[in-house]
């Protein structure tokens, strides 16, 4: 009997709490897999008082039952890896071969790529998109360009160095072009291997893993890192990720057939953030939009950026379910709602006269967009802790249930803080 493959994405700008929802999932879970982005996204899971920040490795890490997987469509800086692995053992978490694989077909972020991405960013001055400055976007520039280096480049010696010959012709030409001195390939291969050392021992087959457990009967999580709207192809480009972030990307890159994934969850938050440059049509540059983040705690989980704050944005909602498939969402931080009169909620734009209900493609018209808004009443009662959408005020109740309905798909999980045990579940996403 076959088990169950989900994906679980974001439905915003990223930020919108998918550490928590997958770390509920994961009860009934075997297997979770990361399936895109880099160190360059964080997510955080809280048990008990101890709060646990994550970069690459999934969330399903703290149940001692799940393994966790990084297929190949994640970009991998090893030395990350490995420190992130030190942090969680430290807070006695096993790591070992028995819960943890990295696909032998993941790209490696080298140090060359880092500082690529901080000299390309220097240089476009104003022009900049606001990126972590880890080396993301360069390592999925070479992938794409078939230089890269991969995990399995490391299993013989020549491969690796004709390897580096392509990628080096392509770097040093930059670096001269930067004014910065060119680097020898023995001090590049001597870094991988040294990097790389404690990482190895984990690398294998992701795709085969996955196929396995769920042909076994096994429940599998495929964990997004960034959100929608950061998508390369269907977001707010050029201010977007350098990876597919939709749930498409979850079957691809680990090598699983999309015909088996049962469902799409989308996690959303109750207001709209975004870390990083670009337009942001519900954006509040007023003491609404930083009481959000204050009471909201909406600083970046890797790099500490305060996010910027905005009303909840059906429309681009709406969008990223359709680009995503998504069939069923999971509603987050709805206590940070909960000292306000009223909330208003995006339901079109206006470009110039016209009326819209998506948004545009070229940057300029997204720049111009202009929310048409829906006020809802608050509720000014506190929702925080609350664990049965019964007890949740009136008009708290209206509100999830306003969403849901302009969004057209069921709420299925709404937090109420973020402890694992603050969490309202109106209807099963995974059983066994």
């Amino acid at each position: 009997m076959a088990g169950q493959a989900i994906v679980v994405v974001g439905t915003q700008w990223g930020d919108e709490g998918k550490g928590k929802v997958v770390d509920i999932l994961t009860e009934f879970a075997d297997m979770v897999v990361r399936f895109q982005g880099g160190d360059n996204a964080g997510h955080t899971v809280v048990i008990g008082d101890e709060k646990i920040v994550l970069h690459l490795i999934p969330s399903g890490v703290v149940r001692r039952h799940v393994l966790c997987a990084i297929e190949n469509g994640v970009v991998v800086n090893a030395r990350t890896l490995r420190r992130e692995i030190d942090d969680l053992r430290k807070l006695d978490i096993e790591i070992s071969g028995q819960n943890f694989l990295v696909s032998e077909r993941a790209s490696l972020i080298l140090p060359l790529h880092i500082e690529l991405d901080r000299l390309s960013e220097e240089r476009s001055g104003k022009g900049k998109i606001g990126t972590t400055g880890r080396g993301i976007g360069p390592t999925y520039e070479d992938r794409v360009a078939r230089r890269g280096v991969r995990f399995c480049d490391l299993a013989d010696p020549r491969d690796l160095d004709s390897r580096l010959d392509v990628l080096l012709d392509h770097h040093n030409a930059l670096r001269r072009g930067y004014g910065v001195p060119e680097l020898r390939k023995e001090d590049v291969a001597a870094d991988i291997r040294e990097g790389v050392a404690d990482i190895l021992p984990f690398v294998g087959s992701v795709s085969r893993m996955t196929n396995r457990f769920y042909e076994q009967g096994m429940n599998i999580i495929f964990e997004g890192a960034q959100g929608a709207m950061l998508d390369v192809n269907h977001g707010t480009y050029p201010f977007v990720t350098s990876s597919s972030t939709l749930a498409a990307q979850a079957a691809l890159g680990a090598g699983f057939d999309f015909h088996r994934i049962s469902s799409v969850v989308g996690v959303v938050k109750a207001y709209t953030t975004r870390v990083g440059e670009g337009p942001f049509p519900t954006e509040l540059k007023d003491e609404v939009g930083e009481g959000l983040r204050r009471c909201g705690k909406e600083f970046g989980t890797t790099t500490g950026r305060p996010r910027r704050c905005g009303w909840f944005d059906a429309v681009q909602v709406k969008e990223a379910i359709q680009l995503g498939g998504v069939d069923r969402l999971a509603l987050t931080k709805l206590d940070v709602l909960d000292a306000l009169p009223e909330i208003k909620v995006c339901v079109a734009y206006k470009l110039g006269e016209r009326i819209i209900h998506h948004l545009p493609a070229a940057p300029a018209a997204q720049a111009e967009v202009q929310p048409v808004y829906e006020t809802v009443r608050g509720w000014e009662e506190p929702t925080a802790g609350i664990t049965s959408f019964k007890d949740l005020s009136k008009m708290a109740r209206n509100y999830v249930d306003h969403l849901e309905n302009i969004l057209g798909v069921p709420i299925d999980l709404v937090s109420t803080g973020a402890k694992r045990e603050h969490t309202i579940v109106r209807r099963q996403i995974l059983a066994r």
